[in-house]
């Protein structure tokens, strides 16, 4: 192969992976949004709705969650009785696609109408009568701001990442990969977490992180606002226990975790006399309950349970999960 061949090979590999690169940059199914102001129209619309709906019965008191999905497109999930950990009642999910039309999110049900615009969802049972109308919401879990009581290990306050080993600082808050230095037994962990709104992606490429507690057990973060509520979406103990209730606040909100950990125990042979348990509270609301956890999970860095402690661990998918306010203390 001649000199000049090759050159020209070397230059088409080298346009080709460039072109690549930029093709993976801007699927639209990865662009993340961060920033409220630049994130378009539909990020307006989407988020929680709260009001009062005349039925049959009488008026009664609705919860609508609006999840965009990209290009104009919605879903609309509503709940008799209010919002997710706030009032909905068991078994009264309603789900309904909608779309963009000239500035109102419209959605056609079997039964009803709704048209969402500046912040207001009205329901119609008939043409041109209003049955009832929602505002939005955007609620802030109780737990924000939590300050770290006397004795707790400090992990992260917005000052430093000096806790951590892999993490980067960015406008005061962490960007995972993240481990800390410091390892744990059985503890509480108090950490804020904000997922981006990405509206055109889907299901685990959608805001994806996770809380594994010492290393081994992973609370999954996910943007799992408005879905079912999985073992693989936030709340979730991973692939082990679906939360009771999806707490998922929509994108770009900050959530909380309040997790109470309890070490599994092992005799003087090293055999396990008692898996380890776990209760998260996700935005207040306990999500698991005292749950024992038979086994670590998927992607565990400590891949054995074993009695000597481990780290927190914030995973890190290639989404822009960010975390503030992480503290914890040591039971024992």
């Amino acid at each position: 192969m001649s000199a000049s061949v090759f050159r020209l090979l070397m230059l088409t590999l080298v346009i080709a992976a460039a072109g690549l690169l930029i093709a993976a940059q801007t699927d639209p199914k990865k662009v993340a949004h961060t920033d409220p102001a630049k994130a378009g129209p539909d990020f307006a619309i989407q988020g929680e709705y709260v009001g009062q709906i005349k039925t049959k019965e009488g008026e009664r008191k609705f919860g609508a969650q609006i999840i965009a999905l990209g290009d104009g497109a919605f879903q609309l999930v509503g709940y008799h009785g209010g919002l997710p950990g706030d009032g909905a009642e068991a078994g009264g999910r309603i789900e309904v696609d909608g779309k963009l039309e000239g500035g109102t999110a419209v959605f056609n049900g079997d039964h009803f109408t709704a048209k969402a615009k500046d912040g207001v969802l009205t329901v119609y049972h008939s043409p041109g009568q209003p049955d009832g109308e929602l505002k939005r919401v955007e609620r802030i879990s109780p737990t924000a701001g939590a300050k770290p009581p006397a004795g707790a290990v400090v992990l992260f306050d917005g000052k430093n990442v000096d806790a951590w080993e892999g993490a980067t600082l960015s406008d005061g808050l962490l960007i995972p990969k993240a481990t800390s230095k410091q390892k744990f037994q059985s503890c509480t962990l108090h950490l804020e977490f904000q997922t981006p709104f990405m509206p055109l992606a889907r299901g685990q490429a959608r805001g994806n992180s996770g809380c594994y507690v010492q290393g081994r057990y992973e609370v999954q973060i996910l943007d799992s606002f408005g879905l079912e509520g999985k073992n693989n979406e936030c709340g979730g103990i991973y692939e082990i226990s679906d939360p009771k209730v999806n707490m998922c606040y929509p994108p770009l909100a900050w959530q909380t975790y309040d997790i109470d950990f309890t070490a599994a125990k092992f005799d003087a042979s090293g055999a396990k006399t008692k898996g380890a348990a776990i209760t998260v509270r996700h935005n207040g609301v306990v999500v698991q309950d005292n749950l024992e956890i038979p086994r670590t999970t998927r992607g565990a860095l400590m891949a054995k349970e074993g009695p000597e402690p481990g780290p927190m661990y914030l995973q890190d998918h290639g989404n822009p999960v960010r975390y503030r306010n992480i503290w914890i203390v040591a039971k024992e």
